[in-house]
């Protein structure tokens, strides 16, 4: 059942984990390469600040941003600042979402994205989680899949195969996780060869959320299936 308060406590738990770890790089670092093809880690913490912007207009019934144009250039606008100025803006849109999530609100209620999506806004909270968690992966600076909490790491598998559930691009897949959690997941069109991807959870998520390339999954001699771009 999706518990949206207690997903923004775990917002916050992410946001600390990922200020601890700005606070300890220097500008060098941070002007470097993320793992994110063209962005410097400086662009991904451009983007998590704004998005934290972007989350509260969603939950206070304005457009998520302005346009795509608008979002792509107040990332470029951010990306070059400098360390203390990322880190006061990483926390000071945290603490402006924190605060809009403590208000009374209606969670049943439908809310819009980007691109048309639309979502109920108890699922939100979770949305910003995600952006959290994974772009602090992305900075590269030794948080990786594996150090993911395991409930987050099960939750994000289950929504990205909800994600492509039904995309005839994908064949019927059976997803299982082999290190303990014993999660399964099926996820895919009806086309096709049916192939079960498995592996560890880390693994999984990571081939699922275009992080790694799945050469760690088994696919028991099947071609590892395509997804499209998320």
């Amino acid at each position: 059942m999706i518990d949206p308060l207690r997903d923004l406590a775990s917002v916050r738990e992410a946001t600390e984990r990922l200020l601890s770890a700005v606070d300890s790089m220097d500008n060098a670092v941070l002007a470097g390469p993320s793992r994110l093809p063209g962005w410097s880690r400086g662009h991904v913490l451009a983007h998590v600040s704004r998005n934290a912007d972007a989350i509260v207009n969603i939950l206070e019934g304005r457009p998520m941003y302005a346009s795509a144009e608008a979002r792509e250039a107040d990332i470029e606008r951010d990306a070059r600042r400098p360390l203390d100025v990322q880190l006061a803006d990483l926390r000071d849109s945290a603490a402006r979402l924190e605060a809009v999530g403590a208000l009374p609100a209606d969670w049943r209620r439908t809310v819009q994205l980007r691109n048309g999506v639309t979502n109920a806004a108890a699922r939100v909270p979770f949305r910003r989680l995600v952006e959290v968690e994974l772009h602090h992966v992305d900075l590269g600076v030794g948080y990786e899949l594996e150090d993911l909490p395991q409930e987050f790491t099960a939750r994000e598998i289950d929504f990205l195969a909800q994600r492509f559930s039904g995309r005839p691009d994908v064949p019927p897949t059976r997803i299982a996780a082999t290190d303990g959690s014993g999660g399964e997941w099926h996820t895919g069109g009806t086309d096709g060869a049916p192939v079960t991807v498995s592996g560890p959870a880390a693994a999984l998520v990571g081939w699922l959320a275009g992080r790694r390339d799945g050469a760690a999954l088994d696919t028991a001699g099947a071609l590892l299936p395509a997804l499209p771009p998320l």
